[in-house]
């Protein structure tokens, strides 16, 4: 049975450090909702109540429009391995992109990563887990190196060509808060 939070409790902050993924959702007033997995060391539990996520260079860039229309956000993890176990956490999120006021100090909580554009900061309200018993098993092998492999072969200004070109509008074509130049 779901059981319900207002915080993000000890147990539950080591249960989201211990998964290699976790998906992001998150919808404008209008058009359409994204769902995202994500892995990599890029998520930080700061607090009962605060969670922080450098989100790295994708081939689109929702979750940034949609918060500039609407802020809600969820994050969910859940159990490959022995626990079986759904967690999410519910909230209101802000968007720090690259040469924003204050992304020195939020970047500063992660490794450094040249395609990093935004540092998402999650106020969480609520936070849910529910059974899993029907997420299957899957084994951890390990992380892709192919988005590294991809920074590596591009300079600072083919990354910045490749947020404009990719990430400043959504796919419903609104505003991502990318900026166009530096």
């Amino acid at each position: 049975m779901a059981k319900r939070f207002d915080r993000i409790e000890d147990d539950h902050k080591r249960f989201i450090e211990d998964q290699h993924l976790f998906f992001t959702g998150s919808a404008g007033p209008e058009g359409r909702v994204n769902i995202s997995p994500k892995g990599m060391d890029s998520l930080r539990v700061m607090g009962p109540n605060r969670i922080l996520w450098m989100n790295i260079t994708g081939s689109g860039n929702e979750t940034a429009g949609h918060l500039l229309e609407n802020p809600r956000m969820t994050l969910m993890w859940c159990s490959f391995s022995k626990r079986p176990l759904i967690l999410r956490c519910y909230g209101t999120a802000t968007a720090t992109h690259v040469g924003d006021a204050g992304w020195k100090e939020l970047a500063g909580h992660f490794p450094a990563h040249r395609s990093a554009r935004q540092i998402f900061d999650l106020t969480v309200d609520l936070v849910q887990t529910s059974c899993g018993y029907a997420v299957p098993f899957m084994d951890f092998a390990q992380d892709r190196d192919t988005m590294q492999r991809w920074v590596d072969d591009k300079s600072d200004a083919d990354i910045r060509a490749y947020w404009i070109e990719k990430n400043t509008r959504t796919i419903d074509g609104k505003p991502t808060g990318v900026p166009l130049s530096d």
